[in-house]
């Protein structure tokens, strides 16, 4: 159709339910050329299943066609209503109520499985000897992928790949002292306390961490400063460099910021040729702590924090291949 090359494949949804919805329209015609009246095609999977088997659970019947319990109880209701199920029928387990075929449903399955059945499997396999592609394998490949990947997920990452790249990592400047300290207090105050280091730090950035071999980045987006990280020189004969007061803006979420700037803080160190790198977290802090694994950080223990709020401990050996 005109209308999909025009829209590619931002209409994938809208295609495939007006294809559904011919093959629907479609089966049931056949349905009804083979006498078999009154039967929606979307009972069609719950049917199936009870005609292979015993009785089962609304709940079996949900996990093996991959509808939802409410959906196949509505199913159930709509079949019951023609009289092809039996609805909680008492089991051997008296605690578990059933659903099974009816004489009349297992009269119908013997129908569709001796005349129709035969009919549309060869007619579909005669569609997919005509066409260029296998349209079955490409939906069970299909069916895969998404199972591996939501197509939700994969949206989700192009968008914050594109919204990343507008996103600038720069060296600090007096400019941003403002947003340094305001992004750092922004997040502490939502989680913790403010502590005497904090303010030592944020208020003066260049004494107590440039002027001492340390250095800040900030990520620019769109020119605005919505995160930034610190790499403070540390005087320990087991750390070069600390990672800390890392801060991203909430309105920046999903943008990547905080693996950039990781990124930005590990390179920056390798340059000044750091060898391990150390860090302070809380574990309620999910997302920065999955940040730092992500980024190469080992969990220790055992070291003294000034930091009432630091429950984790990390490390990042850069000589690590």
């Amino acid at each position: 159709m005109n209308l999909f090359e025009r829209t590619g494949k931002m209409a994938i949804g809208s295609r495939l339910r007006l294809l559904t919805a011919k093959v629907t329209e479609d089966a049931t015609k056949i349905y009804e050329l083979y006498d078999i009246a009154d039967f929606s095609p979307k009972w069609f999977p719950v049917f199936f299943v009870l005609s292979e088997n015993e009785a089962k659970t609304i709940t079996e019947i949900a996990n093996e066609i991959g509808h939802s319990q409410p959906s196949v109880t509505n199913i159930i209701k709509e079949m019951a209503k023609a009289g092809l199920v039996l609805d909680k029928i008492k089991s051997d387990d008296k605690r578990r109520n059933v659903v099974g075929l009816t004489e009349k449903g297992i009269a119908l399955a013997d129908k569709i499985i001796k005349e129709q059945w035969p009919d549309i499997e060869i007619s579909v396999e005669n569609m997919i000897n005509e066409a260029t592609h296998n349209l079955w394998e490409a939906i069970a490949e299909w069916e895969f992928l998404l199972e591996q990947k939501s197509l939700f997920k994969r949206v989700q990452e192009q968008k914050k790949l594109r919204e990343s790249k507008a996103v600038e990592i720069v060296h600090y400047d007096t400019k941003y002292q403002s947003a340094f300290k305001s992004l750092n207090e922004e997040w502490i105050s939502n989680y913790f306390e403010m502590e005497e280091s904090d303010y030592k730090a944020l208020d003066n950035p260049e004494e107590y961490i440039i002027s001492r071999g340390g250095k800040i980045l900030v990520a620019l987006y769109k020119g605005e400063p919505l995160g930034v990280c610190a790499l403070i020189k540390m005087d320990d004969p087991d750390y070069d460099y600390e990672m800390a007061k890392m801060a991203v803006s909430p309105k920046a979420q999903g943008k990547n910021i905080g693996w950039l700037l990781g990124q930005a803080i590990i390179n920056t160190a390798k340059d000044l040729g750091a060898s391990k790198i150390y860090l302070e977290s809380n574990t309620i802090l999910k997302p920065a702590i999955n940040l730092y694994y992500k980024l190469g950080f080992q969990k220790i223990s055992g070291r003294p924090t000034p930091y009432k709020r630091a429950n984790i401990q990390m490390e990042l050996n850069l000589n690590v291949k």
